[in-house]
């Protein structure tokens, strides 16, 4: 195995030198991942039972189907604050619309769909198009969306219908279905992403507009599609949380912000733009809720939640950005060159 790339690491794995490339942010957080379940089972088997896996894993889901909008946005360099408004009026549109009747489940996540779109437009057009600092405009427009929330519910729970319990929180042979659409969420945006044309012009853009804009490039279409994406993958994220959850609140999607941003993080994917890493950023999506299980399970209070979702986030950001072998060398004195020997 060698370090090929940044970014890269290859595998070597025929004798005709044949070789597989993965991301460093793959081996970094596999690794970590890995070692947190074995850590995990040594301080309290419990939070590795077939129980916690089970509450733990579609919780998991949903985060990582966030994160991968969050992915779409950072490879553009931008980020996107209106998460957590997209995700409380998906999963408040698709409860308070049917109010328990599931024959009127289909036209509410119609209605759901709609609104992503117009968000994502929004942002994408005050962004993209006319400029504005993404984390004012994002702001601005999460701000919107709980208004037509609270609009909507008025702040009060609804229970979610019958169907959409089956469907987005039930199982097949012990699997939650959550993790399966996460699956099929997580393939779907590499193959768009990875395998298109359209996906190679994407992530020439995240790495360098100024050039995408010389070389022809529609980078401002690119840069304005990109939210409407993303709110289309925090839309899909509700819609789970409101399966999953029997009666939930107006405020959930709180709770996916902090940790959306650092599951793309800690996937590799840069703050600066560029390539973006899908499955390193569902993995990093098990990694962190597992961590937080695992906090939880040792009687830690649930507040510190945050704080160890921002740790980690602190501690992604250092692993990508922070150069630690030129940091060594300037922390390790120089040794004295041996009597005789050229300087």
């Amino acid at each position: 195995m060698v370090i090929t790339g940044e970014n890269d690491v290859a595998v070597q794995t025929n004798r005709s030198g044949g070789r597989v490339t993965v991301s460093r942010g793959l081996v970094t957080i596999g690794v970590a991942t890995v070692a947190l379940f074995v850590l995990s089972a040594a301080l309290d088997p419990a939070s590795v039972s077939g129980t916690s896996l089970s509450g733990m894993l579609p919780v998991a889901a949903v985060l990582a189907i966030a994160g991968l909008g969050q992915m779409l946005v950072v490879q553009q360099g931008g980020i996107d604050l209106s998460v957590a408004g997209g995700i409380s009026l998906a999963l408040i549109v698709v409860t308070h619309v049917p109010d328990g009747d599931s024959g009127r489940l289909v036209p509410a996540i119609g209605i759901a769909l709609v609104f992503a779109v117009v968000a994502g437009l929004l942002n994408g057009v005050l962004i993209g198009l006319l400029g504005l600092n993404a984390i004012i405009a994002t702001l601005g427009t999460n701000a919107l969306l709980y208004g037509v929330n609270l609009e909507i519910s008025g702040g009060r729970p609804r229970i979610t219908t019958n169907l959409l319990a089956d469907v987005a929180g039930g199982t097949t042979a012990g699997v939650p279905h959550a993790v399966v659409i996460a699956l099929v969420t997580l393939g779907v945006v590499t193959l768009l992403v990875k395998k298109t044309v359209a996906g190679r012009r994407f992530e020439a853009i995240g790495s360098n507009r100024l050039a995408a804009r010389t070389a022809g490039l529609r980078e401002r279409r690119h840069h304005c599609l990109t939210y409407v994406w993303a709110q289309l993958l925090y839309c899909l994220a509700g819609i789970l949380i409101a399966g999953i959850t029997s009666q939930p609140t107006a405020y959930s999607g709180d709770r996916y912000l902090l940790p959306s941003i650092a599951v793309v993080v800690l996937g590799g994917t840069s703050l600066l733009g560029g390539r973006g890493f899908p499955l390193p950023t569902v993995v990093a999506a098990v990694f962190l809720q597992q961590l937080v299980q695992l906090v939880s399970v040792l009687g830690v209070s649930p507040a510190i939640s945050p704080l160890v979702q921002a740790a980690a986030l602190a501690v992604g950001v250092s692993l990508y950005t922070i150069r630690w072998t030129a940091l060594v060398r300037r922390l390790t004195p120089d040794r004295a060159a041996p009597s005789g020997a050229p300087t």
